[in-house]
């Protein structure tokens, strides 16, 4: 097998020049001196707190073979085994652009405002059943994430799938440019960075951008669950594109979704399409994974795929860790039950996971909700945190904290006991909320990654796996 690159190419690519390196290969790329593998290829990116030139020589000493370094700390310290650009980021999206331009993959790209990281997830699931598969890792979808997981595309690989993420307008244009999909999927368009923009059309017409990079003749898979799907349908017209899909519950939707049913930790739902009807089995709870399971099928049929080989690949498929990710804490006949959500928050994902969180039955406690900020909401942020008031209320929760600033007017409407505790960060809280919990209960924690809820998802499980 080839290498991921050889030193000459990554040399081509970037338009760098070598300063004491000879050819080789480059078995991967990497930002991180902590993840350097041998032959790896070390990208000094500066960002907003760390400098990777810092640890350029750290990198070396853990086995890489080059480091790409900018031309202004080359000036200053020198060195060895360096491929030297005036930018390394704009090298690393070269990079990307090369692996794109030589690979003959069918290529995905995944927005929306909710369920990217999920929906990824289910489509890489469906598509590595057919061929090798190359994927966004984690929720890699920003300016320096996208044209790292472009940079990684194997030349053998036969799909590609890539999650693209913006909290501006304009940033999606610019990765998608990149990616160039031969499939672009939105997947919801809801409330979230209205920090950033005058209103939820506005962030539909972000969305959209995805189409500006598709591949001619491509196609589009939209989930049809909103109010802003007129505003992507007519960007998709204004852009010439004749394929596209909708799916969802909507009685509109071309893949239309019945009413799901839950079993344990299981969710049944039929789909139909046309006159036909098919029937999926999730190991995992929720109308919205229905959604997004049902976005991968598509994906799996405007690629070839047989459908019920693409049917038994998603009978497999689960929520990945701080999306949805349940775990049975302790004993096996009284756990506690935790729903690990930590990962991010905004109206819509807040709402399907409290959904989701009215169907668990505690193993023999009570239920215990952690909610932490939405962030990024702008001006709108009170009124929204307040709307979440009936979702948690239809949870069935006897106790809930509430993390963060922003979620304090949603505290002012939650009376009596049901508020169990309140505090702006989460190591104030951490104590009374691992207190609170014991064997036999059902602990759900959402909000958003800036909140770090995932520190109290982590100590959850040091106590009551080191007390069962």
């Amino acid at each position: 097998m080839q290498p991921l690159w050889t030193v000459a190419e990554a040399v081509a690519a970037t338009g760098g020049r070598p300063e004491g390196l000879s050819d080789g290969p480059l078995s991967s790329v990497s930002i991180d001196s902590r993840e350097v593998q041998s032959e790896a290829l070390f990208v000094a990116i500066k960002g907003d707190s760390l400098d990777g030139h810092d640890f350029v020589a750290a990198a070396l000493a853990a086995g890489a073979s080059a480091a790409l370094v900018s031309e202004a700390w080359y000036a200053t310290h020198r060195g060895e085994k360096l491929i030297v650009v005036p930018d390394p980021l704009k090298a690393l999206e070269a990079l990307g652009r090369a692996a794109r331009a030589r690979s003959k993959a069918l290529i995905v790209a995944v927005t929306g405002s909710a369920g990217k990281t999920t929906t990824k997830e289910a489509i890489r699931t469906v598509l590595a059943g057919a061929g090798q598969t190359h994927y966004s890792i984690k929720s890699f979808n920003n300016h320096w994430g996208v044209p790292l997981m472009l940079a990684r595309l194997p030349r053998e690989a036969q799909f590609g799938v890539f999650e693209i993420g913006m909290n501006h307008a304009g940033e999606i244009t610019q990765l998608v440019k990149l990616v160039r999909p031969h499939i672009a999927v939105v997947t919801t368009v809801a409330a979230a960075h209205l920090e950033f923009f005058p209103s939820i059309s506005d962030i539909a017409r972000a969305k959209a951008e995805i189409f500006e990079g598709l591949e001619d003749g491509g196609a589009v898979i939209l989930n049809a669950d909103h109010e802003y799907l007129h505003i992507l349908f007519a960007r998709a017209r204004e852009l010439g594109i004749g394929r596209v899909t909708t799916y969802g519950y909507d009685d509109e939707a071309d893949y239309r979704i019945a009413t799901p049913e839950v079993a344990g930790a299981r969710t049944f739902a039929r789909v139909t399409q046309g006159g036909e009807a098919f029937d999926l089995n999730l190991q995992v709870r929720g109308r919205h994974m229905i959604a997004n399971a049902t976005a991968a099928l598509i994906v799996s049929q405007v690629a070839g795929m047989d459908r019920y080989a693409a049917l038994r690949e998603l009978a497999e498929f689960g929520a990945a860790e701080g999306r949805g990710q349940t775990t049975r804490v302790g004993a096996y006949d009284k756990p506690l039950l935790l729903v690990d959500e930590s990962y991010n928050a905004n109206v819509a994902s807040m709402n399907a996971a409290m959904e989701v969180f009215a169907m668990v039955a505690p193993p023999g406690g009570k239920k215990v909700l952690v909610l932490g900020d939405m962030l990024e909401l702008g001006e709108q942020g009170a009124e929204l945190h307040r709307s979440l008031k009936k979702a948690v209320l239809a949870t069935g929760a006897t106790q809930v904290f509430l993390v963060g600033k922003a979620i304090e007017p949603l505290a002012d409407d939650l009376e009596g006991s049901l508020l169990a505790g309140r505090a702006r960060r989460i190591e104030d809280l951490m104590e009374p909320i691992l207190s609170s919990l014991a064997f036999g209960d059902a602990v759900m924690i959402k909000g958003s990654k800036g909140v770090r809820l995932a520190s109290l998802v982590a100590q959850i499980k040091q106590r009551f796996s080191a007390t069962a």
